[in-house]
């Protein structure tokens, strides 16, 4: 499927440069029949004088400089209508390039989606079916709720980065501003991840109290990605540590992780919508490419900045740098 579109892709750019080829040669061709043509006139015209005229002189320099305006004037409409051209050219290009490219984007997410909603779905009626229809035992009965509350709170983050990217490419999303307790939520978001995946090593350092004013929403969203981010990205075994760090009126978010890594050329792709898609180191991980992506815009809605460095010895570190407002 992939082979047959960039085929047909390949085929249409085959046919666009072509086209585009084919102006230029006409355009070139015109400005070399008018200008023989201009010339061809003057010869004529200079012809048609006669040598006893007492004007002659004058006559044969009013021919030469009518031939050489309108060599001029053929050259200066020339460069024009190729600037015109050229420019056209480049913009439709930039613009069917730019669709081809949200179109595989669009299918490769549609695809992804799919994967992540049905996944969640299946394993929930799974392990409801199997309470519904098996005698377990208490032990067993727990591990089922906690692993499909586990998958209900997987779809919960799916949903909301879906409905948050939606509103906030239609600039639905109304920023709420609210004095909370930074160091809270971070610590309230850092333990639901350690219940949910209880064989992660998730280590956590975080002040007792750091006041900041902010959208609690969507800074819960953007702990969350970076933290899911990093369970994604990085085996069972590795570590992860979330810290909140207060310098002055500095704050600090930090995620790390003991992943693959993110390679210099990736680092600002990595918060580009759908950016995963594609990508040959994630093809294996589960994700839709959003959450990064949500990740930067509400870091942009609180006018903070976020950053990727490399993890010594291995991995990624993921710092979101917030300016805390005199009250």
């Amino acid at each position: 499927m992939n082979f047959l579109k960039i085929k047909r892709q390949n085929t249409i750019f085959f046919l666009y440069w072509f086209l585009l080829a084919y102006i230029i040669a006409a355009l070139v061709w015109w400005f070399i029949a008018l200008n023989q043509q201009n010339r061809y006139m003057s010869e004529t015209k200079l012809l048609e004088l006669r040598p006893d005229d007492y004007r002659l002189s004058e006559k044969q320099q009013l021919i030469y400089a009518d031939k050489k305006r309108k060599t001029a004037q053929y050259l200066g409409e020339g460069i024009t209508f190729l600037l015109l051209i050229l420019t056209g050219a480049v913009f439709v290009f930039r613009a069917v390039r730019w669709q081809f490219k949200q179109s595989i984007e669009l299918q490769n997410f549609m695809m992804a989606i799919t994967h992540e909603l049905k996944t969640p779905i299946a394993i929930t009626r799974l392990n409801l079916e199997t309470l519904q229809k098996h005698k377990l035992s208490g032990e067993q009965q727990q591990r089922l709720i906690i692993n499909t509350l586990q998958e209900a709170n997987r779809l919960n983050d799916l949903c909301n980065n879906l409905l948050l990217a939606s509103q906030i490419e239609a600039g639905g999303y109304k920023f709420t501003e609210e004095s909370l307790n930074l160091s809270e939520l971070v610590s309230a978001s850092a333990h639901d991840f350690i219940t949910r995946f209880p064989l992660r090593n998730i280590l956590i350092s975080v002040p007792p109290v750091i006041h900041y004013s902010g959208d609690r929403l969507l800074l819960q969203m953007a702990i969350n990605n970076l933290l899911d981010n990093a369970i994604k990205y990085s085996s069972k075994e590795k570590k992860i540590w979330i810290s909140v760090i207060q310098e002055d009126e500095k704050i600090k978010l930090v995620v790390k992780d003991e992943g693959k890594g993110i390679t210099d050329s990736e680092k600002e792709k990595v918060f580009n919508k759908f950016y995963r898609i594609g990508n040959q180191h994630t093809k294996g991980s589960r994700g839709t490419g959003l959450g990064l992506y949500v990740t930067k815009r509400i870091v942009q809605q609180h006018k903070a900045d976020i950053t990727v460095t490399n993890n010594t010895p291995q991995g990624s570190i993921f710092e979101i740098s917030l300016t805390q407002k005199n009250e």
